[in-house]
């Protein structure tokens, strides 16, 4: 997506914009935004309402200003609620928090409105306060935050939003433990007055408000306490956003869900009906891979594996009840075309660097390249390349275009490990960051980053299998991470053979296992209790 998508990055001069790697467009309007440079100093420009910019006063600002305690910090995620107050997650897990806390929203132990970020839970004296803090989120007066597996709440509690069992307001971060304290969570979500958790078995727990049905307990009584939605039995959810006041889940097996507000369609199922339990949605088009929602608009987004991206809801005073695919690439270009306020849901990595662009551009130009590759599956379609740009990309190609190797002077490398579409996925990776393959491609593109050391494209790779494990492919995939040590597709493939334990073990893919990867797999599972009567 483009920078200038977001109307209010038009008014930065070009040479400010080309800088920024990170960014975050916020407000009941979207007049305020905070961005992150790549030597990584942050900046606020805007409105400034409610000091939600964290400049050091209430001023409005078209100069972008530096919020110099977040600097060299590594700004990695920010939140924001309606007021607005704002929280933001730095490289090491520390939580800091500015502008509005009339209901004690900040966490600082006040009803004092800050103009500058401060850490959240910090005691009188002491930089302590929240450490290794994944993910955070805000509601209207309240927010969350998920470190180490345990949820954290603070701020207004009228309905019960807090989870303590009682409508008393909380200053300071506090264990969310009734109900889920058995549990690591995974994930957290924020509607305007309510909480939601995705567990680490695929359950979701919801407390706060519930008028809308929002909450998925078949009814609209609300809960000051966490308990689970109901509805999504044998689901195994592992992602949960939040719109006004509806809520969407994501299954381990690319299914969308959706339940509460629906008075713009916002639920996606063909209705402006709300729904107090959970609603399976959009089921003819395909495995899902991510969605999106954020509680100051009506609007829901997600994209499909094969990269469609849809939307339905509120959009620019359109009411749509039923997904529609957009031209759209990303969820963002939703929210910056079609949000009404347009903000952002996340924090948005960029890049308008034009020499990055012109790069991506050179990549398979027979014209401009000095070195092609030729696969053994594909010998008649060589793939263009450029010595300067592999080095400096790739530290095996580094090397292999010095003395004494015996391509150092070669213009037509032969590939005859890896078939056409890898490592075609793999050059072009090199030039532009972003790969796209299916499943069983994946695999082998993983191999191959792993044997030339590229760390960002292993994480990709994973990512992309995650997006592609099925019942069927589980068992393969999970033998395979197994053969290359690969820990974390491991532990994620024996998660979810775990929780789909008898579709799994009656697969043709966990028959043909080995003896022992079977043995370890039951010894491991019996380890949890599964098998307990």
């Amino acid at each position: 997506m483009s920078l200038e998508d977001w109307t209010i990055f038009r008014i930065l001069p070009s040479h400010v914009r080309a800088k920024i790697r990170l960014f975050y467009v916020l407000g009941a309007n979207g007049n305020e935004a905070i961005f992150v440079t790549d030597d990584d100093d942050v900046y606020g420009f805007g409105t400034n309402y409610s000091f939600c910019l964290g400049i050091g006063d209430c001023g409005a600002t078209i100069e972008p200003r530096k919020i110099e305690v977040l600097c060299k910090q590594k700004l990695k995620a920010i939140s924001f609620g309606a007021s607005p107050h704002v929280v933001g997650i730095t490289g090491n897990g520390t939580v800091y928090a500015w502008g509005h806390n009339a209901h004690s929203q900040l966490g600082t132990g006040t009803q004092n409105q800050t103009n500058c970020p401060v850490v959240v839970g910090a005691g009188s004296g002491h930089h302590s306060g929240l450490h290794s803090v994944s993910r955070v989120a805000c509601g209207n007066f309240h927010t969350l935050a998920l470190s180490d597996g345990e949820v954290y709440a603070w701020g207004q509690n009228s309905c019960g939003q807090i989870g303590s069992g009682c409508l008393s307001g909380q200053a300071t971060p506090r264990k969310v433990t009734a109900s889920i304290g058995a549990h690591k969570a995974v994930d957290i979500a924020c509607s305007q007055t309510s909480s939601f958790a995705v567990m680490e078995n695929g359950e979701i727990y919801a407390w706060g408000y519930n008028g809308n049905g929002q909450l998925g307990s078949g009814n609209s009584i609300n809960q000051a306490t966490p308990g689970r939605c109901i509805g999504l039995e044998n689901k195994i959810v592992v992602r949960v956003v939040c719109g006004y006041a509806h809520v969407l889940a994501l299954t381990d097996q690319g299914h969308l869900y959706a339940w509460g507000a629906n008075t713009y369609g916002q639920l996606g199922n063909g209705s402006k009906l709300n729904a107090s339990t959970p609603v399976r949605i959009a089921s003819d088009l395909g495995r899902f891979t991510d969605l999106a929602a954020i509680h100051a608009c009506s609007i829901s987004a997600a994209i499909t594996e094969s990269g469609k991206v849809y939307m339905w809801g509120q959009a620019r005073g359109q009411f749509i009840t039923t997904p529609v695919e957009t031209p759209f690439e990303s969820l963002d270009d939703v929210f910056a075309n079609c949000a009404s306020p347009s903000v952002t849901y996340r924090a948005v990595p960029t890049r308008t660097n034009v020499l990055k662009d012109l790069v991506a551009s050179s990549f398979d130009d027979s014209e401009t390249s000095d070195i092609r590759f030729v696969t053994f599956d594909a010998p008649n379609r060589p793939i263009w390349c450029h010595k300067s740009i592999l080095r400096i990309k790739c530290l095996y190609f580094h090397k292999m275009f010095r003395e004494p190797w015996n391509e150092v002077d070669k213009n037509i490398i032969e590939v005859e490990n890896y078939p056409y579409t890898v490592y075609h996925a793999f050059l072009k990776y090199l030039y532009t960051e972003q790969v796209s393959l299916n499943t069983e491609d994946a695999l082998q593109l993983l191999e191959l980053a792993n044997a030339y050391c590229e760390e960002n494209l292993t994480k990709d790779c994973t990512r992309l299998i995650k997006q592609g494990i099925n019942h069927e492919n589980s068992a393969f995939i999970y033998d395979y991470a197994l053969r290359f040590e690969a820990k974390d597709l491991e532990e994620y493939c024996y998660r979810y053979m775990l929780n789909h334990m008898t579709d799994i073990t009656q697969s043709e893919g966990f028959m043909k296992l080995d003896e022992s990867t079977i043995k370890a797999f039951i010894f491991k599972a019996s380890q949890t209790g599964i098998f307990k009567t």
